[in-house]
């Protein structure tokens, strides 16, 4: 198992591909923190993950650094280091940038952006010490072309490709290695409320002619979570069926 025995804390990771991640990384071996906002989204999925001692629920807001610095210090008592940071938690606040509210960019920013820098910086400092880990950031395509009504996820996304690319460098040199995935439209809750006619549209952009699923984001994941990508720093990564091309 490619993950046997690391600690990999997975915030967001009550549904979607945050759970499809979970799961994955407790059939590779992993002892996977579940991190999410709502108590009883993450007692389900503890619960379908079935993973016994090697599963461990956390409550937590990642716009509240206290929340946050808790959850660290438990994962540290329990299991004594932090191998992994995936920071997939993100919501959207879709609108016009005529009609976007300051409530609604600062929202997305607020989980996007600086809960992903929040997250990061609560952990550094156990990987620098460790001299090992691996921050793996949720970016997105729309990060890398935009998208329409999605300026505050377009923002937080395309930064987040920038926190990947300066914590390369900066604690690379420590032997912890920070890398970026952008997925494209993947089969999750989030495309729920997207009209029949616009999701055809996403699917007709996509090469290989379908969504992404979310299992397939998740072996991603793996792979860059493994020893197997040692080598693998600074990248961000597509993973979308093409759609940039």
């Amino acid at each position: 198992m490619r993950l046997e025995n690391k600690v990999a804390i997975i915030t967001g990771a009550a549904s979607g591909i945050g759970l499809a991640t979970a799961a994955k990384f407790v059939r590779e071996g992993a002892r996977v923190v579940v991190a999410d906002i709502v108590p009883a989204r993450v007692d389900q999925a503890c619960a379908e993950l079935a993973g016994g001692d090697r599963v461990m629920p956390c409550v937590v807001d990642v716009t509240d650094r206290a929340q946050i610095d808790a959850m660290v210090a438990q994962v540290l008592a329990r299991w004594g280091r932090i191998d992994v940071l995936l920071n997939n938690a993100g919501i959207t606040k879709d609108a016009r940038l005529v009609k976007m509210t300051e409530t609604q960019f600062d929202q997305v920013i607020g989980v996007n952006l600086k809960g992903v820098f929040e997250c990061t910086q609560a952990v550094a400092p156990t990987m620098i010490t460790q001299g090992a880990g691996v921050i793996i950031n949720a970016s997105s395509v729309v990060g890398l072309f935009g998208n329409f009504g999605q300026t505050n996820y377009a923002a937080s996304k395309a930064g987040v490709i920038g926190f990947t690319k300066s914590w390369a460098r900066e604690l690379g040199p420590k032997g912890v290695r920070s890398v970026a995935v952008c997925p494209g439209f993947v089969e999750t809750q989030i495309l729920a409320t997207i009209p029949a006619a616009v999701m055809q549209n996403m699917i007709d952009r996509v090469p290989l002619g379908r969504l992404g699923k979310a299992e397939e984001i998740a072996n991603v994941y793996a792979f860059l979570a493994s020893d197997e990508a040692s080598y693998v720093n600074g990248a961000v990564i597509e993973v979308s069926g093409g759609i940039m091309m």
